[in-house]
């Protein structure tokens, strides 16, 4: 391997090695010739490699402008493969559908994880993505307080695969990281109603301590109320941030319904 340029650590730069978990990475997204893939923060192309020989197209995206020269040079007869110099926060996906696999820059991945499931829900498919364990944790707590993670598991299903070992990159990082795995769900929500979906969220979690009864209150009337426990089978005594994602999905369905549409959170 060159390493003239080894990784900076406080850039978030920990290129992947691990042939064996690269190749779990692409069977796990089930990558095929069908399929755009991007690898963002593609670094060395330690993935990318291995992408170019599974997928239709392969667009990596790198920010350090050493490592995207790189890139160029080493891929430069491949075919099917964009390298975009650029942070990944101001790229523009103009793919109608696309997956991700990628070890991701560990200072951006809540970024990340809003652009790809949120801002490009409608074209994301999925995938397998490398990450910092402590923000993927928070994506299975028991309580959940962010918004954004409620609507991840209402359109996605998250599975947080396995812890990585630091050897499994170079250099390895002083943080534990892991393998996050995401798959479309059936759609649950139509598209258009993501932001209004968002709101409703929002506006539920303003005081997350509440009992889901006096949350629910603040959208239903009493009766209603009453009749959502029962047909969604949710404890109203439980507080708001305890609700399961199918459980916010079904209340806000529940909203569409029967609250007019003046009072819907905005």
């Amino acid at each position: 391997m060159n390493k003239n340029k080894l990784p900076v650590r406080f850039t978030g730069q920990h290129f992947t090695i691990d042939k064996v978990l690269i190749e779990d990475a692409i069977k796990q997204s089930r990558i095929n010739q069908n399929d755009t893939v991007l690898d963002i923060g593609a670094g060395k192309g330690f993935i990318t490699i291995h992408l170019i020989q599974k997928a239709k197209t392969v667009i990596a995206i790198e920010n350090d402008n050493e490592l995207v020269k790189h890139l160029r040079n080493k891929f430069k007869q491949a075919q099917n493969i964009q390298i975009i110099g650029c942070d990944f926060r101001n790229f523009k996906i103009s793919e109608l559908s696309f997956k991700v696999v990628s070890n991701i820059p560990f200072g951006i991945t809540s970024e990340i994880l809003r652009i790809l499931m949120f801002e490009y829900i409608e074209s994301f498919q999925g995938g397998s993505i490398i990450l910092q364990l402590e923000p993927a944790k928070k994506l299975f707590a028991d309580k959940i307080y962010n918004p954004y993670s409620i609507l991840y598991h209402t359109f996605y299903n998250l599975r947080l695969l396995y812890e990585i070992n630091p050897n499994s990159f170079m250099p390895p990082p002083t943080i534990k990281s892991a393998f996050l795995k995401i798959e479309r769900r059936p759609l649950p929500i139509d598209f258009n109603l993501k932001v209004k979906y968002l709101n409703f969220i929002s506006f539920l979690l303003q005081k997350p301590n509440l009992p889901v009864r006096t949350a629910l209150k603040l959208l239903f009337r009493k009766s209603q109320v009453k009749e959502i426990s029962k047909k969604f089978g949710i404890n109203l005594n439980s507080k708001i941030v305890n609700l399961s994602a199918n459980q916010w999905k079904d209340c806000f369905i529940e909203m569409l319904k029967v609250v007019p549409e003046k009072f819907h959170p905005s």
